[in-house]
C-alpha cells in the first residue's frame, strides 16, 4: 500500500547539516532501500538528486524509487561508518551491495583461566581469560582436532567445577579408554596437567614436530615389543598428527594473522574469496556470493564487503592483504584497529609470495563463480526447463505457478487436506495451505477434495473482488492468486472433482491428474479425458514426481500433527471408566473400533487390564448408541 508522506524532497535538502552522518532512503512503502555515510551529509546527499552526475544504472534506479530520506548525525566519519554497517546489517537495504548470506566461524577455545583447563568448540570469541584459536573454515575438521588433541593430551572435556569437586564422583568413560589422565579423581597434579596444557598450546600453535617425533618412537616401540594393537594406535594418532599439519600449509614465516581478499565478478554477480591466514599458516578458506550493480568497481565492492563481514566477525586479523585499493583505506584501518583494539592494516601486495596468494585467491573466487553459474544452468534445467516440458506435453503455452492438492486420513479419521505452490519448478512455502475436513464423514476422499478447492477458490474470488472494490494493485493473500495449473494426485475421478468446483465456481483453470501405477510410482498424466505417458528419465517427470511427493508429505505431515498434539478424538475417551491403559488394551486386541463394538462382555473382561465392570461400561456404551441411532 503507498503511503503519503507529504514529504518535500527539495525543502528537505536545504535542511541537511554539513556534518558527519549517517542517510537512509526510503521508498513508498515506507522500506529503507540505502543506508550510506558521508563526511558532510548536505554535499552527499544532494548528489544523489543531482542530473548532471554519473551515478550509475543501479543508483538511477534507486533514485525513482525514493520517496523520502532520514539522517541520523554523528561526531565524526568513524562513528558514520560503524553507525553504517549497523544499520546495513539489520535492515538489509535492496540498493546496497548486500552479502547472501550470513556465516559464523568456529574455534577452538582452551580455558587456560581454570585451574584444570579445557579444549571446546565455539562459535564465538569472547573476552574472557580463554584462548582462542581460528576462526576456522570447517566445523568438522574443528571437532576432529578437539578429539585428537584430547586423545594426545588426555585433557579433561567434563565441565566439572575442579579442584573444588575432585572425588566427588567415579570417573567417567574417557578414563578407561585412555583419553583422560583423570584430574576429577586427583590422579595427576596440577603441575603435570598444566604441561599437558602447555603441550597442546604449542601444538595448536603449528608446532606439530615433537608430537610426531614421540608418536613414531611409541609407535617402534610397540611394534618390537608385539603389542600389535598398541601400535596401531600409535599409528591412527600418527596419520591424523599429519593430516592436521598438512590442512596447515605455510604461506610465509612472519607469523602474522591474515585475511587475503579477492573477488571475480560477472554482471550483477560476484564471488569474494578469503584466506584465512593464522600464525603464517594458511588455516582455510571460504567464499561469499555478493549481490552487485552491473558497473560496480571492484574497490567499491571490496569495501562494502568489509564494512559488512567485519562489523559481523568476532576476529579481526592484524592484516587484510587485497588486489586493489579500497576507497576508504586510512578510515577502515582506523574502524578496524578500534575493533581489534591493535592496529590493523591494509595493504595491496605489489609482487613475491604475497602477491601470489591475492592472485590465487583470485583465481579461486573465479572458480567459484563459474561453478555457480554451471549450478544455476542446471537448476533451470531441473525447475525452469523442468515446467517448459510439461507444458509442451499438455500442450498449454505459458505455466508459471502450479497448486497440487492431496487427502490425507486414517480410515477416514480426521480427514486433512494439504495445497502445495510450485512456482517456475521451485517450491514456494509461504503459499502452502492446509485444510481440516468439516463436512465429510469417513473415508471419502473425492468429497474431501471438492470441500477443499471449494473452499480455496472461494476464498480466492472472495479477495480479488475485495481487491478490485479497493483498487488495489496488490494481492491480500495467497489465495487471490490463482494458478495456471491444478494438479491432483490421482486420475479420473480426482480430477472429474476438480472440474465440477471450477464449473460451480464459474473458473476456468486448466486441471492435470497425476496418475500412478500399481507400484505407486508416477506413470503419467491425466489431462482433457486422455492419459498422456512422460518420459521418466525427463526433467518434467521428475518435477511431477517432486511435486506430487510433496503434497503428499505436506498432508501427511500435518496429519501427524494433530494426532501428535492429540487433537484426535477417539471414541473410546467418551466411555465412563476407560482411561488410557485400558484404550490402548483395547485398540491392541481388537485393532478396530467395529470389533469392540461388536465383542461380548465376557470378551472384553479378559482383555488386559479390563475388569468385569469395564468390560459392562464398554459394552453397555456401543450398545445404548446403537438404541438410540
Amino acid at each position: 500500500m503507498s503511503v503519503d508522506f507529504s514529504f518535500n524532497i527539495e525543502e528537505e535538502l536545504k535542511k541537511l547539516p554539513g556534518r558527519p552522518g549517517v542517510y537512509i532512503m526510503h521508498d513508498e512503502n515506507d522500506a529503507i532501500i540505502y543506508v550510506g555515510k558521508a563526511i558532510s551529509l548536505k554535499n552527499r546527499v544532494r548528489q544523489y538528486f543531482q542530473s548532471s552526475r554519473n551515478k550509475g544504472p543501479k543508483i538511477e534506479q534507486m533514485v525513482t524509487r525514493i520517496r523520502r530520506f532520514e539522517y541520523i548525525v554523528t561526531d565524526s566519519e568513524l562513528e558514520a561508518l560503524v553507525l553504517e554497517c549497523n544499520l546495513i546489517k539489520e535492515h538489509r537495504p535492496k540498493y546496497n551491495t548486500m552479502l547472501k548470506d550470513d556465516k559464523t566461524y568456529p574455534f577452538i577455545k582452551v580455558t587456560v583461566g581454570e585451574d584444570y583447563p579445557r579444549v571446546l568448540f565455539s562459535r564465538s570469541m569472547k573476552k574472557d581469560k580463554s584462548k582462542y584459536y581460528g576462526p576456522y573454515t570447517s566445523a568438522g575438521a574443528v571437532k576432529d582436532t578437539i578429539d585428537l588433541i584430547r586423545k594426545l593430551y588426555k585433557l579433561r572435556s567434563c565441565n566439572r567445577s575442579l579442584p573444588k569437586e575432585i572425588g566427588n564422583d567415579r570417573p567417567c568413560l574417557n578414563y578407561h579408554i585412555k583419553q583422560c589422565n583423570a584430574p576429577c579423581q586427583g590422579y595427576v597434579s596440577k603441575e603435570e596437567y598444566r604441561r599437558s596444557v602447555e603441550e597442546a598450546l604449542d601444538f595448536l600453535n603449528g608446532n606439530h614436530s615433537p608430537v610426531l617425533k614421540m608418536l613414531e618412537e611409541k609407535m617402534q616401540q610397540a611394534s618390537e615389543a608385539m603389542d600389535f594393537e598398541e601400535a596401531i594406535t600409535y599409528r591412527d594418532l600418527l596419520s591424523s598428527v599429519r593430516q592436521v599439519a598438512q590442512k596447515q600449509k605455510i604461506t610465509n614465516g612472519d607469523g602474522e594473522d591474515k585475511d587475503v581478499l579477492a573477488l571475480a565478478a560477472d554482471g550483477t554477480d560476484a564471488v569474494v574469496q578469503v584466506f584465512f591466514i593464522r600464525g603464517g599458516r594458511l588455516i582455510g578458506r571460504d567464499h561469499f556470493f555478493v549481490k552487485i550493480g552491473l558497473y560496480d568497481k571492484k574497490a567499491t565492492i571490496l569495501n562494502s564487503f568489509i564494512k559488512q563481514f567485519y562489523s559481523g566477525t568476532p576476529f579481526i586479523p592484524r592484516e587484510l592483504m587485497l588486489e586493489v585499493e579500497v576507497e576508504e583505506h586510512e578510515l577502515l584501518e582506523q574502524w578496524l584497529t578500534g575493533k581489534r583494539g591493535q592496529r590493523v592494516f591494509i595493504r595491496v601486495p605489489k609482487k613475491g609470495t604475497k602477491e601470489k596468494l591475492v592472485e590465487l585467491a583470485r583465481e579461486n573466487a573465479a572458480i567459484v563463480l563459474n561453478q555457480d553459474r554451471e549450478r544455476i544452468k542446471r537448476e533451470e534445467g531441473r525447475t525452469i526447463g523442468a515446467v517448459k516440458e510439461i507444458a509442451q506435453l499438455l500442450g498449454m503455452s505459458h505455466i508459471s505457478r502450479m497448486e497440487a492438492y492431496d487427502i490425507s486420513n486414517i480410515s477416514g479419521f480426521e480427514s486433512v487436506g494439504s495445497m502445495v505452490v510450485f512456482e517456475k519448478g521451485k517450491p514456494k512455502r509461504s503459499d502452502y495451505r492446509k485444510f481440516k475436513i468439516k463436512s465429510v464423514d469417513g473415508p471419502n476422499d473425492y468429497a474431501s477434495l471438492e470441500e477443499v478447492l471449494t473452499r480455496r477458490f472461494a476464498h480466492g474470488l472472495e479477495e480479488q473482488k475485495e481487491l478490485k472494490e479497493k483498487q488495489m494493485d496488490q494481492e491480500l493473500g495467497s489465495f487471490s492468486r490463482f494458478p495456471d495449473l491444478i494438479l491432483m494426485d490421482g486420475g479420473k475421478g480426482q480430477v472429474n472433482v476438480a472440474l465440477r468446483v471450477m464449473e460451480t465456481l464459474g473458473l476456468n483453470i486448466p486441471i492435470c491428474g497425476m496418475v500412478k501405477d500399481d507400484f505407486h510410482r508416477t506413470r503419467g498424466l491425466y489431462y482433457e479425458n486422455v492419459e498422456l505417458p512422460i518420459d521418466d528419465h525427463s526433467e518434467g517427470f521428475k518435477l511431477i514426481t517432486r511435486i506430487q511427493d510433496e503434497a503428499h508429505r505436506f498432508a501427511i505431515e500435518y496429519h501427524r500433527s494433530l494426532r501428535s498434539k492429540e487433537q484426535v478424538h477417539s471414541i473410546l475417551d467418551d466411555i465412563t471408566g476407560i482411561g488410557p491403559a485400558r484404550r490402548k488394551a483395547l485398540m491392541r486386541s481388537f485393532q478396530s473400533l467395529q470389533a469392540i463394538r461388536e465383542a461380548g462382555e465376557e470378551e472384553l473382561a479378559r482383555i488386559p487390564s479390563m475388569n468385569a465392570a469395564s468390560a459392562r461400561q464398554v459394552y453397555e456404551f456401543f450398545h445404548r448408541k446403537e438404541q438410540t441411532t
